[in-house]
């Protein structure tokens, strides 16, 4: 009869499985406290990828066209041309802003928030400030 007990009182109290949950709790915090900001500067990073690689399509452009696309006619015209199969977009699935300045490309994203301003990640980014993107 003793042995019946001991085999029936086997298993987990209430207490246990919720210190075990509590313990994963903390566990998946800390995780995301430390992968968040990666991922953020992941989208960052690929953002100004996206802009250097525009840019080198505008470059093709040019040598086709032997101008930039105006500012009106926009990064369309990279599509229409044939040059790429879809309009350039930055990491959180914004249109770039396409700027002709003084007969030389801008090619802008306004970060996450999609507006222009803002500070971290929905700071301006632009081909202006990467110098690898200049011409």
């Amino acid at each position: 009869m003793r042995k019946m007990r001991r085999q029936q009182r086997r298993g987990f109290t209430l207490l246990e499985i919720l210190v075990v949950i509590a313990i994963l709790g903390l566990l998946t915090g800390m995780v995301a406290v430390a992968v968040v900001p990666a991922f953020t500067q992941a989208k960052v990073d690929t953002t100004r990828t996206n802009i250097a690689s525009t840019m080198d399509l505008l470059k093709q452009y040019y040598l086709r066209k032997n101008k930039y696309p105006d500012t009106g006619t926009g990064l369309k015209v990279l599509v229409d041309e044939q040059i790429t199969d879809k309009i350039p977009k930055d990491a959180w699935g914004n249109d770039f802003v396409y700027l002709l300045e003084n007969g030389k490309p801008v090619v802008m994203s306004y970060g996450d928030d999609g507006v222009p301003g803002g500070d971290g990640v929905a700071a301006d980014l632009s081909s202006k400030d990467d110098t690898s993107a200049k011409k």
